[in-house]
């Protein structure tokens, strides 16, 4: 059975709550602004607990926290092409936060938010409103995240309804290093992800609309690579990019899309996931000027993420799988995190 406590922090704007989860195996620590993950804990095969996500001591950070460290993002995670899209012949147009994109929900999105909560068995779930013209969105979109851990498995379940038509792409933004936060790089990390198509994308990171195979190329992650060697070889600052796990109306079954390990440590991170698709991101652009848990400096490559999400600028590529959500319909999906030993 798990643990379940709460707090409520009194000392940061909003009151938000902090809640952990314990199993015997892992602990994991929740606050209900922007949902963020500020920490899971796990031993190592000597026993040794350390934590393995990136995240900050001082919670007035992640008031900011411009690195998204542990959120939920939302309404729409990734990019945005210019910051607009059409449905049913109207043009909506959104703050552009990165370059000439929207990214992540916008200047204030799910991140940002302080989230209701409720303890549900093994768990909390986290619920947000999200009104009508938020950054830009139509439509006003009820939302819950529910965080649940039974045993070494970490479940992120997602849901949302809305009363017009608007895109959402929910995903969590947590920063792993299994050699435990703080440690300058991740090279020595054996990365699998289970993809045969990747999307490519321009010089501001949006999808080409290209669905390419990744035989042959940088990108054919199928069998466990060491990542500093594979990033050596790979043109630019690192993955930051879609890789394909079903395709456009291939049904939504929760299945396995990666496996990281590291081999110093034995610590084993598995991911699964109802969506089409997983962000591979390699913490490309942060330059260490971030001060994190303990003191720790975090530059480049000191993380990776893997983000369960839809495609990237889905709204405005209609040859991708749909990230629209209509009146009437329920956005579902489930991912899960599983750590152990190898």
């Amino acid at each position: 059975m798990t643990e379940v406590g709460k707090e409520v922090l009194d000392s940061v704007s909003g009151s938000p709550e902090r809640w952990t989860l314990r199993s015997p195996s892992v602990s994991v620590e929740l606050l209900s602004l922007g949902c963020v993950v500020t920490s899971i804990t796990t031993p190592d095969r000597d026993g040794q607990r350390a934590d393995i996500v990136l995240g900050f001591e001082d919670l007035q950070c992640y008031l900011s926290n411009p690195r998204y460290f542990g959120a939920v993002v939302g309404r729409v995670a990734n990019r945005i092409a210019n910051g607009k899209f059409i449905i049913d012949g109207k043009e909506y147009k959104l703050a552009t936060n990165n370059g000439p994109n929207a990214l992540h929900g916008g200047l204030r999105g799910f991140d940002k938010a302080v989230w209701t909560c409720e303890p549900v068995t093994n768990g909390v779930r986290f619920r947000h409103i999200s009104p009508d013209g938020d950054e830009g969105y139509p439509g006003n979109l009820k939302v819950s995240v529910t965080y649940t851990l039974e045993e070494n498995s970490l479940s992120l379940q997602y849901h949302a309804v809305t009363d017009q038509t608007t895109p959402v792409n929910l995903t969590n933004h947590s920063y792993f290093n299994l050699a435990g936060q703080g440690t300058s790089d991740i090279y020595d990390h054996e990365v699998t992800i289970s993809a045969d198509a990747y999307l490519p994308v321009d010089d501001t990171m949006i999808p080409t609309g290209e669905v390419r195979c990744v035989e042959n190329s940088f990108f054919d992650l199928r069998r466990p690579v060491v990542l500093g060697s594979r990033l050596k070889e790979l043109p630019g600052p690192g993955f930051d990019h879609n890789f394909c796990l079903s395709l456009p109306g291939q049904p939504k079954l929760e299945k396995k899309c990666a496996r990281v390990v590291h081999p110093g440590t034995g610590r084993v991170l598995e991911v699964s996931t109802t969506q089409p698709g997983v962000q591979f991101y390699t913490s490309n652009f942060l330059d260490g000027t971030l001060k994190g848990k303990c003191g720790a400096s975090y530059p480049k490559h000191s993380a990776f993420c893997l983000e369960t999400q839809n495609w990237p600028d889905a709204v405005n590529q209609p040859q991708f799988p749909s990230a629209l959500l209509r009146p009437g319909e329920e956005y579902s999906h489930t991912t899960r995190y599983t750590f152990s030993l190898a």
